[in-house]
């Protein structure tokens, strides 16, 4: 008899870190994995399964114009909650930080079904920062049965909560294993041909977190224009997500400069053809402070904390908020100072070696008695 387990999932990173737990999933018949989509943001979720062969088995879809936290969390919760009545999971999988994730843990935890956290420990030590992504995290670390740490120090952030260690699991991060797939297996596409006819340097922009909306995010972008008069053969890729309230800044301070591309979010394939085309990375998100190490490209993060500390240890990433003085100095300075890009931009990967999601699944066949305990390869040393 097959052990049924639910992946949940909302957003697009949430289904670029899962998408190698499924497939690694699938691959095991001991396992029964049902792919639940809350489509707390519709489009970027979509692209991601498409590309991995990733389909959903029940679709939420809960995404609403300009919808609120306490919208998607309460949909999120109530839309769960009758999936896991329906299904009735053996255990519920969920990678993160997102509302969705908080809310796939409370609904386990109502419904007595273990909850296991993919990419768990992550910790800034500011409820709002990020916002709301920390408090998300902390709360579904209580509901967790099973924690799937990504390095050692997320391993103690979680010790230091008092979790119990033989709960925690260091796995590597999931998102190398699918950056490592996406390189090998992905192609860029023709919409993105263009790419190939700039000259100079490449600035690769991602900025939409919640709590830089507003002044600190038009102080952003002010600081982009600087740092393109400070370098004036460089150019500026902003990939602008669909919320309104991050576009509507985007578009005002940026979007009649000569050198700024604004574009829809790119798919994940081309989007990882576009860190590797790069000279430097500005961005809010976590992910890409994971992926960008693996190329070599350094990455100033628009953040004043981030919960990813282990690239800001190895040098290839560096925190500098949403300040604009910092922004077009630092950001000149690595595009037109060999010896300070030289300093950042060396590959350094401390977030995993593409074994993750076999690892999980190892752990998983463990907790359930399908082996006596996990191979030594599926403990992660770093």
């Amino acid at each position: 008899m097959s052990i049924t387990v639910l992946a949940v999932m909302g957003t697009r990173p949430e289904a670029v870190k899962m998408a190698p737990v499924v497939r690694a999933l699938q691959g095991d018949d001991a396992f029964d994995v049902k792919v639940v989509l809350t489509a707390q943001h519709r489009e970027m979720l979509d692209q991601v399964n498409r590309q991995f062969g990733v389909t959903g088995d029940v679709d939420l879809d809960i995404m609403r114009p300009r919808q609120t936290l306490t919208e998607i969390t309460t949909r999120a919760l109530e839309g769960l909650s009758q999936v896991y009545a329906d299904l009735k999971p053996d255990i519920v999988l969920a990678q993160g930080d997102t509302t969705t994730v908080f809310a796939a843990a409370l609904a386990a935890f109502y419904a007595r079904v273990p909850f296991a956290h993919v990419e768990a420990g992550l910790r800034t030590g500011n409820k709002y920062s990020p916002y709301p992504e920390e408090m998300n995290r902390r709360l579904a670390g209580v509901l967790t049965d099973l924690h799937f740490a990504p390095t050692a120090e997320a391993k103690q952030n979680l010790r230091n909560e008092q979790v119990p260690a033989d709960r925690i699991f260091v796995t590597g991060n999931t998102v190398i294993d699918a950056l490592l797939w996406a390189a090998e297996h992905g192609t860029r596409s023709d919409a993105l041909a263009w790419v190939d006819a700039l000259e100079g340097p490449l600035i690769l922009v991602t900025a939409h977190r919640r709590e830089n909306w507003g002044e600190p995010l038009r102080q952003a972008c002010e600081g982009m224009r600087d740092l393109l008069a400070l370098v004036p053969n460089a150019n500026l890729v902003y990939a602008v997500h669909r919320n309104p309230v991050v576009r509507e800044t985007a578009e005002a301070v940026l979007g009649d400069h000569p050198r700024v591309r604004l574009i829809e979010p790119p798919d994940y394939f081309d989007f990882v053809q576009l860190m590797k085309r790069a000279d430097l990375i500005l961005t809010d998100s976590g992910g890409i402070q994971e992926e960008a190490p693996s190329m070599g490209v350094p990455v100033l993060v628009l953040r004043d904390t981030t919960e990813r500390p282990e690239a800001v240890t190895a040098g290839v990433a560096r925190l500098i908020g949403c300040h604009r003085t910092r922004i077009a100095t630092l950001g000149a300075r690595l595009l037109t100072d060999p010896q300070a890009r030289a300093e950042m931009a060396h590959a350094a990967n401390p977030y995993g070696d593409g074994q993750a999601a076999a690892r999980i699944v190892g752990i998983l066949r463990t907790h359930f008695r399908l082996d006596a305990a996990p191979p030594a390869e599926f403990v992660y040393a770093k």
